[in-house]
């Protein structure tokens, strides 16, 4: 089987195959860091987008000044790759777990993570005294999205004097993450329970300080959010992903703010009748947790799936169905993906392209790290 190799044009690769237009993925990247360094807000990817450590590193090249990622095998695969400074964004519990973080902590001690309860931080206090070593940890606090998060206020405040107490976890920041709000089309609304969240956020940041707690970070934001999070003062990093591809889903919430820069290259492998186009991208190729994916260049089609291994092209407007779709067997179609996120997570490979030729091709070595 032949492999692909830089410099091949796109037509020899295989399908469905996962593609980047590099000139609109470096747009998006400089775009944004451009925005908050004009703000003095420091930019800390979260990498459960990308799961690439090659990316990361460009991202950190751009300006950012780490990356956050949500599992602690997220956070092996780009320490690996040189990625130091992580903040693990989801809490860890579990002996399993506490045992790969404190391995991680003997090489890597710029690793950061959250917690939002007693029984979690002593847990994890326990484990990194047991190795002789420290962890440096932020409050989760919940703002609104009711997932994780200790209550902000009284409960916040109790639980970081109960970590003020241990000897091995040192409290150095505050997050809270407004994930509810990224998709609210409505930039009013999106803006107005934006500001909610963050005064609560940086309230309790204050308050913390105020009780003598070292409280250096404060983040926060994904794209959606992130730059409402920037205009609130004490907020001092965000956490965007997404924005470096994007996807329909913050494409219709956000507009044309960046540009989908990834999609899924497939093939028109049936055409069963006038009004259908079948293609080889399936439910394994692209994910529809936030919707379906659109076929880049055919506004008048709508993608749907039909399994596994196959999507179905028809006709938008039902008054078309009588007309002949204009696609022939063979023909390729770019799949634009709803939830970039969970379709990356489908794929092994990206091929990262320039003026119709592979420039780069990246595995996607956290593909499924979930634990």
């Amino acid at each position: 089987m032949y492999q692909p190799r830089v410099g091949d044009a796109l037509e020899v690769l295989d399908t469905p195959a996962m593609i980047v237009n590099l000139t609109l993925m470096e747009d998006n990247i400089s775009r944004l860091m451009e925005r908050f360094r004009v703000r003095n807000i420091q930019v800390r990817p979260h990498l459960k987008t990308v799961k690439s450590p090659e990316l990361a590193l460009r991202l950190l090249a751009a300006g950012a000044v780490g990356g956050c990622v949500a599992k602690v095998s997220e956070a092996e695969v780009m320490a690996e790759g040189g990625i130091e400074d992580l903040l693990i964004t989801t809490e860890i519990v579990g002996r399993p777990k506490l045992a790969r973080l404190v391995a991680l902590l003997r090489g890597h001690s710029l690793i950061k993570v959250v917690v939002d309860s007693v029984v979690g931080a002593r847990a994890l206090d326990a484990a990194v005294g047991a190795a002789d070593l420290e962890a440096n940890v932020l409050l989760d606090l919940n703002v609104g999205q009711d997932r994780c998060g200790v209550t902000p206020g009284e409960e916040a405040l109790e639980l970081a004097r109960q970590i003020g107490e241990m000897d091995h976890l040192q409290l150095i920041g505050v997050q809270g993450y407004e994930g509810h709000l990224q998709h609210i089309h409505d930039p009013q609304e999106r803006q107005r329970r934006c500001q909610r969240a963050m005064k609560t956020l940086t309230e309790t940041a204050e308050q913390l300080r105020t009780a003598g707690f070292p409280i250096q970070i404060v983040t926060t934001g994904g794209t959606g959010t992130a730059e409402f999070c920037a205009d609130f003062d004490g907020i001092t990093e965000v956490q965007p992903g997404s924005f470096v591809f994007m996807d329909t889903d913050y494409r219709n919430a956000l507009g044309p703010v960046y540009s989908n820069a990834l999609t899924v290259l497939s093939t028109v492998i049936s055409r069963p009748t006038p009004d259908r186009a079948i293609i080889d991208a399936g439910l394994k190729s692209l994910s529809i947790d936030s919707g379906m994916a659109e076929p880049k260049g055919w506004e008048q089609l709508v993608y749907v799936p039909k399994g596994d291994e196959h999507g179905a092209l028809v006709w938008r407007d039902e008054a078309d169905a009588a007309q002949e779709l204009p696609l022939k067997i063979g023909d390729r179609v770019e799949m634009i993906p709803s939830h970039i996120d969970t379709t990356i997570n489908l794929h092994d490979t990206y091929y990262a392209y320039r003026d119709g030729r592979i420039e780069a091709i990246w595995p996607v070595l956290a593909r499924g790290k979930v634990q």
